[in-house]
């Protein structure tokens, strides 16, 4: 049986966070939030044993069956921020995330394939959809992300969702892991994944122009690096739960 190889918690690598004293060119502050990176939680022990096909069946239906929760949060996130955004050409483009991840019926979406991967890893779809195997923890990290997108400024819950500069690499090797280390997921099972490779380049450019354009003074980009690294804590946070729970799956 293998087994996980950290007994204690982790804690991610620390942004790095400038000290402004004066606002960052929107180069420069692309250029600051793009550095971020170090600290994705990509780089979270647990993806790394996914990544080298040694986590076990169990250990992967845990972190399919939990990340639904998160995954479903999305959409949400993404309503909080329309909601708190009183200009109507950000939302016109915005609201594609939701469509996204929901779908434009039952049975499509982000949410749908994501579902469709856990029922290829195993997990019953019905154990999926009625969430009875997300961790506290994991709820908790969800809907504190949801809470954060309804109660600050949009453009903060804007910055908040540029880990998507960074999730490109980690589908890219997703998709490599899996067909090498478990070939007993169906190829059509990791189209959730593929998928985010050309969503996540057009939502983050998205993103990224409109934060460029919002924040422009020392306070509000200070406000996007503390969004940020919120939201890599967060995520953070959540593998980490999934980690330890099933270590000995």
């Amino acid at each position: 049986m293998t087994t996980l190889h950290a007994s204690a918690l982790s804690a991610p690598p620390a942004p790095a966070i400038p000290a402004l004293t004066e606002p960052l060119s929107p180069e420069d502050l692309a250029n600051a939030l793009r550095s971020f990176s170090t600290s994705y939680y990509a780089s979270h022990p647990f993806h790394a044993l996914m990544h080298e096909g040694k986590l076990t069946r169990r250990q992967l239906q845990g972190w399919v069956a939990n990340r639904l929760a998160y995954q479903r949060a999305i959409p949400r996130k993404d309503a909080a921020i329309l909601s708190n955004c009183s200009d109507p050409d950000v939302r016109r483009e915005w609201i594609l995330r939701i469509v996204d991840h929901d779908g434009t019926e039952t049975g499509t979406g982000g949410i749908e394939k994501w579902i469709a991967l856990g029922e290829a890893l195993g997990v019953p779809r019905i154990e999926m959809e009625d969430e009875r195997h997300v961790l506290p923890g994991v709820r908790f990290a969800a809907e504190a992300y949801v809470t954060f997108c309804k109660t600050k400024p949009w453009i903060d819950a804007v910055a908040s969702s540029l880990t998507e500069l960074f999730a490109p690499d980690l589908m890219r090797r997703r998709i490599a892991a899996f067909p090498q280390h478990y070939s007993w997921v169906r190829p059509e099972a990791l189209d959730y994944f593929k998928t985010r490779l050309t969503q996540a380049p057009r939502d983050s450019q998205q993103g990224l122009a409109l934060v460029q354009r919002h924040c422009t003074t020392v306070e509000t980009q200070r406000r996007a690096f503390d969004a940020l690294a919120f939201k890599l804590e967060m995520l953070w946070v959540m593998i980490d739960t999934i980690h330890h729970a099933y270590a000995e799956a």
